[in-house]
């Protein structure tokens, strides 16, 4: 055992003196020129980044921004805010902090080539980091989600697909378009910390935590899948979708949705303007999970107009999970839906699952959506429609939604509207947002004997929302002071109003 403990330690001992040796040579020699790119003394750090080049003059920070190649690959904090080279905001997306990304492919999904250049680049201004390049020059800033920028076409119709568009490059809430473009993993936290004026109470709990596994459907080029599964009480899995292309422009889609026309309920927890959708919207007019089929895609070569049509059913009265139904009441209707869709770019390029979260100022775009459908489900049969019209420009957001429809078991419309604004106060800092809506159930001329299910929720509603986001870290990282004031009439039972006031602070961090 001896002999065979002394010849182990042989090679150890010799790998040991040969770094000793290297050591002190290294301690003995001297980084001589600090900018010639040479590890001059042999200490495996070279120029401004040897302790040997602190005091050059070279070495010594100018103060202007740290953007740009050279500026990024010096290893000196040139704006001097305590970020290097890519630690610093301004070299997101250079040549010199790319990783293991492969800046040929550019991060391509699919396999598909996305034609990326980096050598193209414009110049960035003084100040400007990557992101402000997403709508600047001929870029027209249609593509800024994981849905779109794996979809294979070029949506805002600007040369640029995919994980070529600076929408898809340079937004941290695309993460399709990073490094290894297979299976991805996401997360969204919330911790919130509320006060309900009106009941005078706190609460302190992670409100959501939303986890995410998405990318390409495994040799299908062009394809995109999402499952989607909460688990801030008990893990429940809310959402599941795949798509793959059918060619010109066209997709096949199937998902765990009920089939519905409102964006509130596609959107992710990390997009919603005000924390969270606005449920009067959707509550009286969207189905619960259940299964869909959806085929859309583009009508025209320029993109202005695009379409979607879907049957869905199956999940009759859903308690937000996918999969399975259950039935409380003494109810047999099968649930299901049909409805169709048209998107019109009026400006610009949008799409349904842009975000309202304004990180930076954007160009003009102008969308009009118009969408018709008719359900049925545990005790309605009815037809209804949703139009919704949404701006921004700049540094302003503003959308206009309402869903009417016609109830012909009990004979009584409906409607619901919300009208949403956000001001980016201070770009990549502050934004301000606020909305309004309402729901008006209608009088029924025949009304049920018993409200169960869906129906007994549909209550008369006034709801106003103000809120103050802070980006704290880029726009993945958030803190939000939201003011919530709603009120809720039950004109049927006769009962007392319900007030509602609640103030809270949210972070929020998506990944």
């Amino acid at each position: 055992m001896r002999s065979f403990v002394l010849k182990a330690l042989v090679p150890v001992s010799g790998l040991l003196l040969t770094l000793l040796a290297g050591a002190a040579w290294a301690a003995d020699g001297k980084e001589t020129n600090c900018t010639d790119g040479q590890d001059d003394d042999g200490d495996t750090v070279f120029d401004c980044g040897d302790n040997d080049c602190h005091d050059n003059p070279a070495c010594i920070p100018d103060g202007s921004d740290e953007v740009g190649e050279q500026r990024c690959g010096d290893f000196i904090d040139n704006d001097k805010d305590g970020h290097i080279d890519c630690d610093d905001e301004g070299c997101v997306g250079t040549k010199a902090c790319s990783g293991s990304w492969d800046l040929q492919v550019g991060g391509n999904v699919g396999g598909k080539d996305s034609g990326v250049d980096d050598d193209s680049l414009p110049d960035l201004a003084p100040g400007k980091s990557v992101e402000d390049l997403v709508g600047r020059g001929d870029d027209k800033d249609g593509e800024r989600s994981d849905e779109v920028c794996a979809d294979g076409i070029d949506n805002d119709n600007d040369g640029r697909t995919d994980c070529a568009d600076f929408g898809c490059r340079f937004d941290a809430q695309v993460s399709v378009c990073r490094e290894n473009p297979g299976i991805r993993f996401s997360i969204v936290s919330h911790i919130t910390q509320s006060y309900d004026i009106e009941a005078d109470e706190m609460d302190t709990r992670f409100t959501v935590l939303q986890l995410r596994a998405f990318g390409p459907i495994p040799f299908i080029q062009d394809s995109f899948f999402l499952v989607s599964m909460r688990a801030e009480r008990t893990p429940r899995l809310t959402f599941a979708m795949f798509q793959v292309p059918l060619g010109k422009g066209h997709y096949l889609n199937i998902n765990s949705g009920g089939g519905g026309l409102s964006t509130a309920l596609i959107r992710s927890a990390s997009k919603q303007l005000l924390i969270d959708s606005p449920f009067y919207v959707y509550n009286a007019f969207e189905q619960g999970n259940g299964a869909a089929l959806e085929v859309g895609g583009q009508i025209d070569a320029e993109g202005m107009f695009d379409y979607r049509v879907y049957a869905a059913g199956g999940s009759g009265r859903s308690n937000g999970n996918v999969g399975g139904r259950y039935f409380t009441f003494d109810n047999t209707n099968y649930t299901w839906s049909l409805g169709a869709q048209l998107n019109i770019d009026l400006v610009g390029s949008m799409t349904r699952w842009d975000s309202p979260m304004l990180y930076t100022p954007v160009p003009t775009a102008l969308g009009l959506s118009v969408g018709f459908k008719y359900d049925q489900r545990a005790q309605e049969r009815y037809p209804a429609t949703n139009v919704n019209l949404t701006l921004r420009s700049g540094s302003f957001f503003g959308s206009a939604e309402t869903y009417v429809k016609r109830e012909l078991e009990f004979k009584s419309w409906q409607i619901a509207y919300n009208v949403a604004l956000g001001y980016l106060l201070v770009p990549k800092m502050f934004l301000l947002a606020a909305d309004v809506g309402q729901y008006l159930p209608g009088e029924p001329e025949d009304a049920p004997a018993v409200a169960q299910t869906d129906v007994a929720r549909q209550l008369d509603e006034l709801q106003w929302r103000v809120g103050l986001h802070w980006y704290f870290w880029r726009n993945i990282g958030v803190i939000s002071a939201i003011y919530t004031d709603r009120t809720v009439s039950n004109k049927v039972e006769g009962d007392a109003d319900t007030h509602e006031r609640v103030f809270k602070f949210v972070g929020q961090y998506r990944f």
